[in-house]
């Protein structure tokens, strides 16, 4: 069982409703189109099965849910939609973000996909497939893992100050393979080094074999690492002497992003010092 009401940011005292409805509506957003049985519910969040039912009927009398009586799944509701379109005009990444990615998908022939930083995980939040017809699918839109845990905490964590990014390693779970076989923190230490030293993040099939990752940061008008844009793929097709062209890409198209969150101001940036 994923224990996932412990892997989010700490919550103050008293909010533990708000705190338990928050990790069954991010549970069901992973489900996406297939929906979310009670059962999985239970399992991913540890909560007792009345407390679950009795959240989720609460949410659906809200509009926040949709439950389907044939087959007993949960999905997300139309206020949602409606409460995530009123988010976006405050937040146009995704529309400053899109351009970039259908360049790297189109010049790469590789998958392209945009992340954000949510306190210690990252979240895909678009993705735009390239030419090539053998693809990874471990990256999809709404999935979420730790920072340090794939291509885009990764190069996030790269650029993060020494005590918080000491912090991120810290809460790291490993136990029992949860993020892939491949995954310790020495290795993840290394990556980091390395993308200090390059600019980007080149992360080889940890989370599945045979399916790799490069990435590179976006920075909000405070200078802080906030995005990623990412390329995924299988590993032939990220050999060491392809990796300085789509690194190159990668930064090329992180920077202008970051650029138009500020507005046209700054200039690259390749290392966090």
């Amino acid at each position: 069982m994923v224990d996932f009401l412990s892997s989010v940011a700490p919550h103050p005292p008293g909010t533990q409703v708000v705190q338990r409805v928050g990790a069954l509506l991010r549970q069901i957003s992973l489900a996406r189109d297939a929906g979310a049985r009670l059962s999985d519910l239970v399992e991913s969040t540890g909560l007792t099965k009345p407390t679950v039912h009795r959240l989720l009927s609460a949410l659906a009398v809200e509009g926040l849910l949709d439950h389907d009586d044939e087959t007993g799944r949960w999905f997300l509701g139309p206020e949602m939609y409606v409460m995530g379109t009123a988010s976006a005009s405050r937040f146009p990444i995704e529309e400053l973000a899109h351009p970039s990615l259908v360049r790297l998908a189109a010049a790469t022939g590789e998958s392209a996909f945009l992340s954000m930083r949510r306190g210690n995980e990252t979240i895909c939040l678009l993705r735009e497939e390239g030419s090539f017809p053998v693809r990874s699918f471990v990256l999809t839109e709404g999935s979420r893992f730790p920072l340090g845990i794939g291509s885009a905490g990764l190069a996030i964590l790269a650029h993060l100050d020494e005590a918080e990014r000491e912090d991120a390693l810290a809460r790291l779970d490993l136990r029992g393979g949860r993020w892939g076989v491949a995954q310790s923190v020495p290795a993840i230490r290394q990556t980091i080094a390395d993308a200090k030293r390059l600019g980007y993040v080149v992360n080889p099939g940890r989370i599945v074999e045979g399916s790799w990752g490069m990435a590179a940061a976006i920075f909000d008008r405070g200078n802080r690492p906030m995005w990623a844009l990412t390329l995924t793929g299988i590993e032939t097709r990220f050999q060491t002497d392809r990796q300085a062209e789509l690194g190159r890409l990668l930064l090329l198209e992180a920077h202008r992003v970051t650029r138009r969150l500020a507005g046209g101001a700054g200039r690259p940036r390749t290392t966090p010092g």
